[in-house]
C-alpha cells in the first residue's frame, strides 16, 4: 500500500522533527503518495510546509472506510444476480446459435464466441485444455485472461495450454505462463502446426469451422470431444514446457528449425509455413540462414540430406497422432 521511498521519506520526517519545509528535498511521488494517505497535512501556520501526521488515527479512520465500502461491495454482489435474473432469461431465449445441430452447435461472429467461450471456461468444473497457434496477442487480452486463469486453478481447475514456439519471444506471453506455472498449472510449446482447440471438462471441445475464426463449433458430442481430447494429449506429449523464462531452450529451436525444413522438402511455400508456424517470414528466414550456415550447405537439397544422415529419427513421420486439419 505504501511503496519504500515514500515510507523512507516519512521516517525521515520523523526523524528531523516531523516538518517538511518548501526548501527540503523530497521525491515528489513520495510526497504526493504521502499526502494522498493523509500521512502529510499542510502547515496551518506556514502554508508552505508539511507536518506529518500519527498514522495511527490515519489508519483507524481509513480502515473504518474501506470495510464500509467493502461491505457495500459485497451487498451489490450478492444482490446482482438476482436483479439481473430477468434480463438473463431473456437473453438465453432469444441468443441460440446460427445454426444448432443437436451434439454440434455452429455459432457465428467473433462477438458471440468469445462470449460463449467466456461462459464456458469460467463454468469449468475441473479441466481447460486449450491449444492456442499463432504468434503473440495483445498484452490487455493475455493479462484478462490471465487473471481469468488463475482463479480457475485458485479454484481446482487444472489448466493446460500448447502455444506455438513464437510465443516465447512475446514478453506478455512469458509473462502469462511466468504467472501460470506459479499457480500450478502447465503451459507448453509445439514446433508443428495444430488447429485451435478448446475442450472444457472433457465434456465439450470448441474448433474454428474450415480455419475460419469467425465460426466456430461448439461439440457435446462424447465420442467426439474424446477423439479430441486423445489429439490433444498427442500434441501435449510431444510439445516441451514452458515456464515463462527468457531464454529459448536449444530444444525448441531445433524441433522448430526441423519442421521447417520438414515442410520445405514437402514443397510448403514460405508464407505458408511462416503461417503455420506462427512466425514472420523474416524471421522464418533468418532460421534457415542459421541452419543452413550450421550444416554448411550451399543448397536446400543438401541442407536437408545432412539433416537427413545426421539425425534420421528427426524426421520420422508423426502423422498418425495429428488429426487432420
Amino acid at each position: 500500500m505504501l511503496s519504500r521511498s515514500a515510507k523512507s521519506l516519512y521516517l525521515r520526517i520523523v526523524a528531523g522533527g516531523g516538518r517538511l519545509t518548501s526548501g527540503e528535498d523530497a521525491d515528489p511521488r513520495s510526497k504526493a503518495e504521502l499526502l494522498e494517505l493523509g500521512l502529510l497535512t499542510p502547515d496551518n501556520e506556514d502554508p508552505t510546509a508539511l507536518i506529518a501526521a500519527d498514522p495511527s488515527r490515519i489508519a483507524s479512520r481509513l480502515g473504518a472506510f474501506w470495510q464500509e465500502q467493502a461491505h457495500a461491495f459485497l451487498s451489490r454482489a450478492v444482490a446482482l444476480p438476482a436483479a439481473l435474473q430477468e434480463l438473463s432469461q431473456a437473453y438465453g431465449a432469444s441468443s441460440q446459435p446460427t445454426v444448432q445441430g443437436g451434439p454440434v452447435e455452429y455459432v457465428h461472429g467473433l462477438a458471440e464466441i468469445n462470449q460463449r467461450l467466456e461462459t464456458l471456461v469460467e463454468g469449468a468444473a475441473k479441466e481447460v485444455l486449450t491449444a492456442q497457434p499463432g504468434g503473440s496477442r495483445p498484452q490487455d487480452l493475455i493479462r484478462r485472461i490471465g487473471d481469468r486463469d488463475v482463479m480457475l486453478v485458485r479454484r481446482g481447475v487444472s489448466r493446460r495450454t500448447i502455444y506455438q514456439p513464437s510465443a516465447r519471444y512475446s514478453a506478455p506471453t512469458r509473462q502469462y505462463a511466468e504467472r501460470m506455472t506459479d499457480q500450478g498449472a502447465e503451459v507448453r510449446t509445439l514446433a508443428e502446426p495444430f488447429t485451435r482447440l478448446i475442450i472444457v471438462d472433457r465434456e465439450v471441445a470448441v474448433i474454428p469451422v474450415h480455419g475460419d475464426y469467425e465460426r466456430a463449433a461448439f461439440i457435446h458430442d462424447a465420442a467426439v470431444v474424446a477423439y479430441l481430447t486423445l489429439s490433444f494429449e498427442g500434441l501435449w506429449d510431444r510439445a516441451i514446457p514452458f515456464p515463462g523464462a527468457t531464454e529459448v531452450p536449444q530444444e525448441v529451436i531445433s524441433r522448430l528449425r526441423t519442421e521447417i525444413l520438414r515442410m520445405m522438402i514437402q514443397g510448403v511455400g514460405h508464407r505458408v509455413i511462416a503461417r503455420s508456424l506462427g512466425i514472420s517470414e523474416r524471421t522464418l528466414a533468418r532460421h534457415i540462414a542459421d541452419v543452413r550456415e550450421e550444416y554448411e550447405a550451399e543448397t536446400l537439397f543438401q541442407l536437408g540430406w545432412r539433416m537427413a544422415m545426421s539425425s534420421p529419427h528427426l524426421f520420422a513421420s508423426n502423422d498418425d497422432l495429428i488429426p487432420e486439419a
